[in-house]
């Protein structure tokens, strides 16, 4: 069992030990914390240090624990920190504000208090003077200038609005609160600063090595800042990259992984989202199709995170990372009009297993080059679509999806089609279950339905993924308080409805039909048409839209739908 080393200790007593000496490595993540954080620690703090506005009302043996702290001594004799690097930067940047603040005070109080302030900031000689070359933390995670600012700012006290990282902006921060509070309570100013570093409390917990580190790292959180499972894999990833003498080289990869899966993934943990879609082909390799699946953490930590140290494991997650890029742009050199279509179709899919298993497609498929081949892609996504929408009509539950598409994911890498011939649709059941199926708008299958119904009209262009549409109701909600319909359901029947850009539906929304159309065909001045090309259509056909139309329209899309399934060998 590995040696932990852990000891309560006060700010005070872990900054200012001579032996402190902390390093952010370049694997961790970047400081992230921004005014939010830093409020809420000031409040806390400050609610503590001086209980209900007074500080005579402190209690001197009183402590606030501020947290863990993880750390290893490296090879040069440093602490790299492997959690808590948020809260001691950002603990950094409060005792040098206190400390620029107070420059100018020379009572005996405020006096002891920055001796003690430049103890945590600065290494100290024999006589305990400060080097001011010499700071108790560095940074190697951030950008060079971010870095750059960092150490000035604890260096020099400075932070000019010339300076626009996040170390700055949260510095000044601090700043104008102190400000603030040495103006209302200025006889009080000393004590606040003394009793973070003698009163609050953190957890120094001190790994034998690395490995122990990040074990426990993996299990902790910094505050407000949970761990995510791609900060684990990135440390393994760097481990191994750092054996084989390429650590530059890998952060730069990294670096890029992170910038593309921010812009491609609407997610809070972008990175998490590559690695799951990852994941699905790694599990099809290994022929699982259990429906329970794994937490991430779990299925990558096998055997010590084997598959994290191979040059190809990256590889492939840079590969992978490519293509959902050019997805999410609509890459039109990479994919034909045709393929972009149905992506932006499963795009509005009524679950996200279509990501999982497109993905387990282009990584069986791809070709040297890593592009796919033009009809077998068609085919494979067009036949996806038909299968999640007619299955989800017939099992609705969220997780009932994942029994045929995991069974065909394993398919796929053994070298067969996806056919889902075990799965085909009766088609008088599916008949049956979408003419009961009540498409209100917030529904699961009435945005995915109507999505898939606009790119059936042989002139609809590819609409782009940054415009937002609405759910427009033809035959107009409120057309129906004055002319009411024979049968009130129909007003939501996919028949009455349309995909529209949000800023035509707003203006077009509870008009008669003769006063859509305007909106349809942009003839109001200055206001572009709509791109729903079946819209248009109807506004140059139609002089109005009756009860009669919806149900006409609702048959055309119910038996599309249904003669779909069928061309693509889906129906029994």
């Amino acid at each position: 069992m590995s040696k932990l080393n852990i000891d309560q200790k006060t700010i005070g007593e872990l900054f200012a030990d001579k032996k402190t000496d902390f390093l952010i490595p370049d694997y961790q993540r970047p400081y992230a914390w921004g005014e939010t954080e830093c409020q809420t620690l000031w409040d806390d703090i400050f609610a503590f240090a001086i209980p209900e506005d007074d500080a005579d009302k402190f209690e001197k043996d009183a402590e606030y624990f501020l947290g863990p702290i993880v750390t290893f001594k490296n090879g040069q004799g440093k602490q790299e920190i492997i959690d808590g690097q948020q809260r001691i930067t950002t603990l950094m940047l409060l005792l040098r504000s206190f400390y620029e603040r107070s420059g100018s005070m020379k009572d005996k109080n405020t006096e002891s208090m920055r001796a003690k302030i430049e103890q945590c900031v600065w290494k100290t000689n024999e006589f305990g003077e400060p080097n001011r070359d010499a700071l108790k933390i560095d940074s190697e995670v951030a950008t060079d200038d971010d870095k750059a600012e960092f150490l000035e700012i604890l260096r020099s006290g400075g932070a000019p609005d010339s300076f626009k990282s996040r170390y700055a902006r949260n510095y000044r921060f601090f700043q104008k609160r102190i400000d603030d509070f040495l103006a209302k309570y200025p006889s009080f100013f000393p004590y606040l600063p003394v009793r973070i570093l003698r009163n609050c409390i953190l957890l120094p917990i001190e790994a034998e090595d690395q490995d122990a580190a990040l074990r426990i790292f993996s299990t902790l959180n910094d505050r407000g800042k949970p761990l995510s499972d791609a900060d684990i894999f990135k440390a393994e990833f760097y481990k191994y990259f750092s054996r084989i003498g390429s650590k530059e080289d890998f952060m730069r990869r990294w670096g890029e992984l992170e910038r593309l899966s921010s812009l491609a993934f609407n997610s809070s943990s972008s990175l998490d989202e590559l690695f799951t879609l990852y994941m699905y082909f790694l599990r099809a390799k290994q022929g699982i199709t259990s429906t329970t699946t794994e937490a991430l953490r779990k299925f990558y930590e096998k055997e010590s995170y084997k598959v994290l140290k191979a040059e190809a494991t990256l590889r492939d997650l840079e590969t992978l990372m490519g293509f959902w890029y050019d997805v999410n742009n609509q890459n039109a050199d990479r994919f034909s009009d045709r393929i972009l279509k149905l992506l932006f179709v499963l795009n509005y899919a009524p679950n996200s297993m279509w990501r999982y298993f497109v993905s387990v497609y282009f990584m069986h498929c791809r070709r040297p080059d890593g592009l796919l081949e033009e009809q077998a892609f068609l085919k494979f996504l067009t036949r996806t679509v038909g299968f999640i929408w007619g299955y989800t009509f017939i099992n609705p539950a969220v997780n009932a999806i994942r029994t045929p598409i995991y069974r065909e994911m394993v398919n796929l890498v053994n070298g067969e089609e996806a056919s889902f011939s075990d799965f085909r649709f009766d088609r008088s059941n599916l008949e049956i279950a979408m003419r009961n199926y009540r498409f209100s708008n917030q529904r699961r299958m009435t945005r995915p339905m109507l999505t898939w119904w606009a790119y059936q009209h042989p002139r609809q262009t590819l609409l782009r993924r940054e415009i937002h549409f609405d759910i427009e109701h033809i035959y107009a909600r409120s057309r129906m308080e004055c002319e009411p319909l024979k049968a009130p359901e129909s007003a939501e029947l996919l028949g009455n409805k349309s995909l529209l850009e949000q800023q035509i539906n707003i203006r077009a929304a509870d008009y008669r039909f003769s006063d859509k159309v305007r909106y349809y065909k942009g003839s109001q001045k200055g206001r572009g048409a709509t791109k729903i090309a079946e819209l248009l259509e109807i506004a140059d056909g139609k002089n109005d839209f009756t009860e009669e139309d919806i149900l006409e329209r609702n048959e055309a899309i119910v038996k599309g739908f249904l003669d779909y399934l069928g061309k693509n060998g889906l129906l029994q």
